[in-house]
């Protein structure tokens, strides 16, 4: 049993990262995490310094050196839940659209990706413990279509993008599929909440209008995909 623990906390084939070893209650684990979570948003949420414009002067102070601090920062606020559109808001104003949306996506994708980690590395394996039939199915589900599951969820309006995060690593998705479905399907909404954030003084520029153009396109898109798969789905035996 002992060799078996020590195994749980390393890499699986091809690196995956492995769930943490069975050693404590599975709803506990679940438990530690939610409280994690909601500590680290709480902390975000009621500290002032914390703030969209207080990381962006102090990331603004540091002129060509500032996207290399703010990926990190933008990150880590994305762990704790902190809403995506500020912090690509907070990129247009400082790095202007161009720039902002590479490094709003790269910000979204490497949180994303941390939030998925933690969730997948403390509480995978309690999911997979305490499921019953139905949910045992659906997470196979989600994890055999892997990839489309998670593009779909960035695309469809109304989805939260943080709580994919840590849903996704409950699942038997694949981290790299987790990672390149997250860094294509958050590119649209990225460059249209970066345009607009660099564009506050004039949302009548082309830019602001191709930041709204998007996001009606993208909500559209979502609806269409949900709507299809609905329908194999009443179809399918």
């Amino acid at each position: 049993m002992k060799a078996r623990g020590k195994a749980g906390a390393g890499r699986g084939r091809k690196g995956e990262l492995r769930p943490a070893a069975g050693r404590f209650d599975p709803r506990l684990r679940l438990l530690t995490l939610a409280l994690l979570v909601g500590a680290a948003f709480l902390v975000v949420a009621l500290s002032g310094s914390l703030s969209a414009d207080a990381v962006r002067d102090r990331v603004d102070s540091l002129g060509a050196a500032g996207p290399l601090l703010f990926i990190p920062i933008s990150a880590g606020l994305t762990v704790a839940l902190f809403p995506g559109p500020l912090l690509a808001g907070a990129s247009g104003l400082l790095f202007g659209t161009a720039l902002g949306t590479s490094v709003s996506i790269v910000s979204a994708t490497l949180g994303a990706t941390m939030a998925f980690s933690l969730s997948r590395w403390w509480a995978h394996d309690a999911v997979e413990a305490l499921a019953g039939p139905r949910l045992s199915a659906l997470r196979a589900w989600v994890g055999r279509r892997g990839f489309l599951s998670v593009l779909y969820a960035r695309i469809a309006p109304g989805v939260p993008y943080s709580l994919v995060n840590y849903a996704a690593g409950l699942t038997p998705i694949l981290l790299r599929s987790f990672v390149a479905a997250t860094a294509i399907g958050v590119a649209p909404r990225a460059f249209a909440y970066t345009a607009l954030g660099g564009s506050l003084g004039n949302l009548r520029s082309p830019e602001a209008v191709a930041a709204v153009v998007v996001l009606v396109g993208m909500a559209l898109v979502g609806l269409l995909l949900a709507r299809r798969d609905l329908r194999r789905a009443r179809r399918a035996p």
